[in-house]
């Protein structure tokens, strides 16, 4: 209470606000279900139905909540939402959900129902009053309930086949969204600037002015593959998803894979910060292998002797530019 002076505290709250934080976040679940609904509708229509099956449950529960609050209290419900409870559960924002995976959905669905069900049971224990005592238990078994009802309608439209067929849609839109860019872009990064990089150590054996130089080309770089990325496909036909996001990644990834052998030069000793920056650089070319074996289906063995020939004979041209 003392950070979050706005805030009831719920052993505070009276029956009747306790009942109307009820009805508010049985309709705010709703809103939820059918946020998440629309937000699968395009790409999983059969886990979409399950998700528009539960929000109508929320709606009839939302109705009977009414039903109670209008024969003990009147017509009158006060408003009060879980924010404005001290440890109410929390909910995701709705702006937060269009990037989870399909997987994170669903395990977040199931995360509502049993949040709310420890909710109700912990308040069941709080009162005294017969009645709200009464009235929150069945609120805690409704909630139980509903994480059954759930399984029911998963096991209804979502058939073994249906939910595997949707869970490789769902890998495959995360391949071509965020790792085949950000692939790329670790690749453009690790590799290309191994050139300018080792060329400026041994050229002038100037840790810092070879830390400039890898920071200057990473950062150019990652800007670079960024844009590039998102200009050249917005996704409506190759199914690639946002450009905003496969650029990101693109140039994230980009800077990262150029800096990860350009910070070891912050180590003024020459040859300790060379050394560092190549085993760097070995870890970089198998990390990308192991990349490409996991998520791109490359055999791992030819991913290994692509990346790790190409790369090493980038350095190997730096270093010789560099020192001659």
């Amino acid at each position: 209470m003392r950070f979050f002076p706005h805030r009831r505290r719920f052993d505070d709250l009276s029956e009747q606000e306790i009942l109307a934080l009820a009805i508010s976040s049985e309709e705010d679940d709703a809103r939820i279900y059918r946020s998440y609904a629309e937000r699968l509708r395009p790409d999983h229509p059969d886990t979409a139905r399950v998700f528009d099956g539960m929000a109508e449950e929320e709606d009839g529960h939302r109705q009977a909540l009414i039903a109670a609050h209008r024969i003990r209290f009147g017509e009158i419900i006060p408003l009060i939402r879980r924010d404005h409870v001290a440890g109410y559960y929390p909910r995701r924002p709705v702006w937060l959900m269009t990037n989870l995976s399909l997987d994170r959905i669903r395990e977040e669905a199931a995360g509502m129902e049993r949040d709310a069900c420890r909710f109700y049971q912990e308040a069941a224990q709080r009162v005294t009053d017969a009645a709200t005592r009464k009235l929150l238990g069945d609120l805690a078994v409704a909630e139980a309930g509903h994480e059954a009802r759930a399984e029911d309608l998963a096991q209804t439209h979502l058939s073994p086949d249906v939910r595997a067929a949707e869970d490789r849609s769902a890998h495959r839109q995360f391949v071509l969204t965020w790792v085949q860019p950000g692939l790329a872009g670790l690749m453009d990064g690790s590799v290309s600037t191994l050139a300018p990089i080792f060329a400026v150590a041994f050229a002038t054996q100037d840790t810092w002015t070879t830390f400039q130089v890898g920071l200057a080309a990473s950062v150019g770089a990652g800007i670079s593959m960024g844009f590039t990325e998102a200009a050249s496909d917005d996704g409506a036909l190759s199914g690639r998803g946002s450009p905003l996001k496969r650029g990101l990644s693109s140039g994230v990834m980009t800077a990262v894979g150029g800096l990860g052998h350009a910070l070891p030069y912050l180590i003024p000793h020459f040859w300790t910060a060379t050394i560092l920056a190549w085993v760097i650089v070995f870890i970089e070319l198998w990390a990308i292998a192991w990349i490409q074996n996991r998520y791109m289906e490359t055999p791992f063995f030819r991913a290994a002797l692509q990346v790790v020939l190409g790369g090493g004979l980038v350095l190997a041209a730096g270093v010789l530019i560099g020192s001659g």
